[in-house]
């Protein structure tokens, strides 16, 4: 009974509905020794978000390429900022689980119609009320025969939209149950709508910050936003992200004090960030994993022989233990880790083979050819190293390799998804289906392998399909199993590793207990999850 007590007042004093005074007070009444008072007092304020301050993030991405239109948000910077100031109409909590955000509620009786109920009393940054209006203007923006939207993909099931009261009611073109997860995506974000269409560049959003300033490929400075409506959250008063997409910089930038937290940690230099008094390392495993997809639309890479002596020429365990120094696993060239439902943990795993790698380049008539090989930092820390390492594992079951070092500014527009083979990363996503839709189906923008047309890529389209409308769990589970197979054994995808989110945080900086691995930087929602201590 005493110990129930004793964890009650510790909740009052944490949500503040006792103060420290109030809360040493009952501590001692119930018969708890003054300094165990102080100590328990201390312990729990410490854990308590506090309001204030300017919080400075240094992200591992950014170019001055890049947007405030979501549609076309391609790193993680952008990611950021696009969570700083706007939202979506679902989010994934730090348990990796789907929760509304600006849709209070949602649900579907056949998982074709789903009826999303519009959370009232809701603003955006110019006053305007949200309404079901501005969820269909938003939608739309990224539909369409002209969109260019990466995220065109993921809304194509879409055959209808319509408000019916306080609700937006969406029609599919056939069942799907993971649909509110889709709509989480950052690239979907909610805009103030005016005659049916929304101005995706005026960065006004409902999120916890009001965006007073981007500079693209240098930074996005916020403001505290006015009747945000989530309790307990948007702690600090201002933010500012920097994009400091050169590793050294960002380190040095953390360890210096220039930021108050950065992301995308180079492994190599974990071990001594970790001795660094003023700091913490933030270390969460999840769906993130680097890629080197090869472009089926780019000869010669469009040769089937000539993808798989690439496939058998990589050293998987080497990359791990060289470029994550084990903060991470090896990949098996598809992009569905163990920490998703339905990862196909049966299928063998792709191994280092000299000897097929001669045969497949034998046999593509490739003997004696190079090829290259476009990488860059900006891609991931370490990519040019990993680069230069499957060259060499290549050349053992002879496989010519010519390593491209690229600028970082502009890679991601002027490399990938466009040259024939390069250096990447991707996020991943918590369902197979979204995943599948962000990067893989033949209608999305992301699909940088450009695989499309073969028969594995038809077949693939069509399973996709199938899984989607299949709410038998062990018919589904088969389903994803096998386009697993189909990406890894005919795609373009080239994945050997799945990483760990490593973040440098200063110790001046809370974090809750749980943080979120779905995205780097606590899910991207940092900004209004972490406090000052």
């Amino acid at each position: 009974m005493r110990d129930k007590y004793i964890e009650d007042q510790k909740s009052g004093l944490f949500t503040g509905r006792l103060n420290r005074r109030e809360f040493i007070t009952s501590m001692v009444a119930a018969g708890v020794a003054l300094p165990t008072a102080l100590s328990l007092s201390n312990t729990v304020m410490a854990a308590t978000p506090q309001s204030g301050g300017h919080f400075r993030l240094g992200y591992g991405h950014g170019s001055t390429t890049d947007s405030l239109d979501p549609a076309t948000t391609e790193n993680s910077m952008m990611t950021g900022v696009n969570y700083g100031y706007a939202q979506c109409l679902t989010e994934v909590d730090s348990d990796g689980n789907l929760i509304p955000e600006l849709a209070e509620s949602y649900e579907s009786a056949d998982g074709k119609t789903w009826i999303f109920a519009i959370r009232q009393g809701v603003e955006f940054h110019n006053g305007k009320t949200l309404g079901p209006e501005d969820v269909i203007a938003s939608l739309q923006h990224h539909m369409g025969e002209e969109s260019k939207s990466a995220a065109k993909g993921l809304l194509t099931s879409i055959v209808s939209m319509k408000a019916d009261g306080n609700n937006v009611v969406i029609e599919l073109d056939a069942p799907d149950a993971g649909f509110p997860f889709i709509v989480s995506d950052y690239h979907l974000l909610i805009f103030p709508s005016m005659d049916g269409k929304v101005d995706a560049l005026a960065g006004i959003g409902t999120g916890p910050y009001k965006l007073e300033n981007f500079e693209a490929g240098v930074r996005a400075e916020f403001s505290r936003a006015a009747n945000y409506w989530k309790a307990g959250r948007q702690h600090f008063d201002s933010l500012e992200f920097l994009a400091l997409v050169d590793t050294t910089a960002r380190q040095n930038a953390v360890m210096n004090g220039d930021v108050d937290a950065a992301t995308r940690m180079d492994p190599k230099t974990v071990a001594l960030l970790a001795r660094v008094p003023t700091l913490n390392i933030l270390e969460q495993a999840g769906t993130l994993h680097y890629t080197f997809p090869m472009r089926l639309d780019v000869a010669p890479f469009d040769n089937h022989d000539l993808r798989m002596a690439v496939k058998y020429a990589i050293n998987r365990q080497e990359l791990v233990d060289k470029i994550l120094l084990g903060h991470g696993v090896v990949g098996n060239d598809h992009p569905i880790s163990t920490a998703n439902q339905y990862h196909a943990g049966d299928l063998p795993q792709r191994e280092f083979d000299p000897d097929k790698v001669r045969h497949y380049v034998k046999k593509a008539g490739m003997e004696g050819a190079t090829i290259q090989l476009s990488a860059s930092d900006a891609a991931f820390a370490g990519a040019v190293d990993a680069a230069q390492l499957i060259k060499a594992s290549a050349a053992q079951g002879g496989l010519n390799i010519d390593v491209v070092r690229e600028p970082s500014d502009g890679y991601w527009s002027n490399v990938w998804n466009k040259k024939g083979w390069c250096a990447c990363y991707l996020g991943g996503r918590p369902t197979e289906d979204w995943m599948f839709k962000s990067a893989y189906v033949a209608d999305t923008e992301w699909n940088d392998t450009a695989w499309r047309e073969t028969d594995g890529a038809k077949k693939f389209n069509e399973l996709v399909l199938q899984g989607r409308a299949e709410l038998d769990d062990a018919k589904r589970r088969g389903i994803y199993a096998e386009c697993q197979q189909l990406i890894s054994d005919d795609g373009g995808a080239v994945v050997p590793m799945f990483a760990n989110h490593i973040h440098a945080v200063s110790k001046k900086v809370a974090t809750p207990d749980q943080v979120a691995g779905n995205w780097e930087a606590d899910g991207h929602k940092a900004c209004e999850r972490w406090w000052f201590a």
